[in-house]
């Protein structure tokens, strides 16, 4: 079964207002025309609108909200609830990322609950696992991200399960200029498709797009996107230099 390729941004907290703008603007005017990838946008809140208005006129390019929180509205000063990210043009939510685990204790928990408000609201969670450099030496790798899918995904229908988009991410390939091999980041992949074969069937499996998310950079994306199963790429440092992630875009 033929999975949809998806390259996607993450910004983090980059670029003031202006900046993202002409970022978005540049990625926009240079995408191939006949691209079957679905590029997405990771932006910070403050461009979401601004890119999306960009956007509009290129159904290729799709914007996605760096997270939100689970409740509906309320009382929670800073966060932004699905329906305000729904709102302004977003139609995917990135969700569990390493950096929210490990600095504002996101559990599995948490980000289950999360998972439901983007599904109901139908906007795609891109959902990111991966484990820390001492799982990995302690050869545990596949059991940590088993219960990260676990605890944060499975308690879903496989109809829910199947409009999900997965980010495996080496947490100790983030931003540190080291890179899983392209053979590392398949055996990972092939374990989380067999994880969810385990779960919901080979059907849904062989549907799921896994992204690979560590370090990806023009000079490894295309060995990284040539392994079976590795549908594409959740981009830092790389996605804030068009030239850059264009070229990342055209690694298929």
């Amino acid at each position: 079964m033929k999975r949809k390729k998806i390259v996607a941004g993450n910004w983090k907290m980059n670029l003031n207002y202006k900046e993202g703008i002409k970022l978005a603007t540049a990625i926009a005017k240079k995408m191939p025309a006949q691209s079957d990838v679905q590029v997405i946008l990771g932006t910070p809140a403050i461009h979401l609108k601004a890119v999306a208005d960009v956007l509009q006129h290129f159904s290729q390019i799709a914007v996605a909200a760096q997270n939100c929180h689970q409740a509906e509205k309320g009382a929670y000063t800073g966060e932004l609830s699905v329906d305000m990210v729904q709102s302004v043009g977003a139609s995917y939510v990135i969700l569990g990322h390493s950096e929210r685990r490990a600095y504002f204790k996101e559990s599995n928990e948490v980000l289950a609950q999360k998972v439901d408000v983007v599904l109901e609201k139908g906007l795609t969670p891109i959902f990111c696992c991966g484990e820390p450099l001492e799982i990995r030496k302690k050869k545990k790798h596949v059991k940590f991200v088993k219960k990260q899918l676990q605890e944060g995904l499975f308690h879903l229908k496989a109809k829910e399960f199947s409009k999900i988009v997965i980010a495996y991410e080496p947490i100790w390939a983030i931003g540190t200029g080291v890179t899983a091999s392209p053979e590392q980041a398949q055996e990972m992949h092939k374990s989380i498709r067999k994880l969810i074969a385990k779960q919901y069937g080979d059907k849904v499996a062989n549907k799921t797009s896994i992204l690979y998310g560590g370090s990806v950079k023009p000079a490894n994306a295309k060995e990284l996107f040539g392994q079976k199963d590795v549908d594409g790429g959740l981009v830092g440092g790389a996605s804030l230099k068009a030239p850059d992630f264009l070229q990342i875009i055209g690694s298929f």
